[in-house]
């Protein structure tokens, strides 16, 4: 039997000094809009709660709070600018960084350059935000009016069961998504704001890749690289882009709000939430 040699053995246990994850300390809290949708919920007090527990961790003040999952921009980002307001007076922050995934990208957009709360926000980074709309939406739209109809009956009834202060408009939102919608009227008529930082990430796994991909998600996926080119499974890499670009991350929609992450993939999400939080902190954010 071959023998061991204890202090060898035991240096794979050697304690490290400070075992806890690195104190970030930023200047702002971050509020953390999330996208369409709210059956994450059924997983989840809310759909950006797990990346919000994480910034915690780095010693990080940040809200991941739930607004009505189906409906218009205009109506989405009325919700945010009030959590602003309730975080203002609460805490009594001066300003807040907004960290939105998806379409709350294009929510604060508009909140910031339409509503009163442009004063209050220091930086905006979006998270695989359609700031070109997707195909994914249009897809939806051209489905058969049978087929349409009853599902967006269901997820309004499901939107309306677990939020229901406000009416859900599950078709109205699709429509604002498209790429027509996005490109030729919202992004003609709202500006970004002097004074505002302005970042965003865009994401691409699946076809056109070497990164995995969730079966259930592979039509898609397909679908949008057939009519845009690499995506994440929701939006393209091109179309993420907007104001600063920090990169293209090798994660999936969902993957990126810690829904559906396989243990092997866990690190590639903890070192993208990481760096999100590193570089509002170079910014002096």
């Amino acid at each position: 039997m071959k023998w061991i040699e204890p202090k060898k053995y035991l240096k794979k246990f050697a304690l490290s000094e400070f075992p806890q994850p690195e104190i970030i300390q930023l200047k702002y809290p971050v509020l953390m809009c999330h996208g369409y949708g709210g059956f994450s919920t059924l997983l989840s007090p809310s759909p950006m709660h797990k990346p919000c527990m994480r910034l915690r961790s780095f010693g990080i003040h940040a809200f991941a709070p739930n607004i009505v999952p189906y409906a218009t921009i205009e109506t989405r980002a009325e919700q945010w600018s009030g959590i602003i307001k309730k975080l203002k007076e609460k805490y009594g922050y001066e300003k807040i960084n907004i960290v939105a995934h998806s379409m709350g990208g294009l929510d604060m957009r508009y909140a910031i350059a339409r509503l009163d709360v442009s004063e209050s926000v220091a930086s905006l980074t979006t998270i695989a935000t359609p700031h070109r709309g997707t195909s994914l939406a249009e897809l939806v739209l051209n489905s058969p009016d049978t087929i349409r109809d009853k599902l967006a009956e269901f997820v309004d009834w499901f939107g309306e069961s677990i939020y229901p202060s406000t009416k859900s408009n599950a078709v109205a939102a699709v429509q604002q998504l498209t790429r027509e919608y996005v490109t030729n009227e919202f992004n003609t008529t709202i500006s970004d704001t002097d004074g505002i930082q302005y970042f965003s990430y865009s994401a691409a796994v699946g076809k056109g890749t070497k990164e995995p991909l969730h079966p259930i998600y592979r039509i898609q996926n397909q679908l949008i690289f057939q009519h845009e080119g690499i995506n994440d499974s929701f939006v393209t890499d091109e179309s993420a882009r907007w104001g600063q670009h920090l990169g293209t991350i090798s994660i999936s929609h969902l993957e990126q709000i810690e829904i559906q992450v396989k243990e092997d993939r866990k690190p590639l999400v903890e070192k993208f939430w990481l760096e999100l939080a590193g570089n509002l902190k170079e910014n002096g954010l």
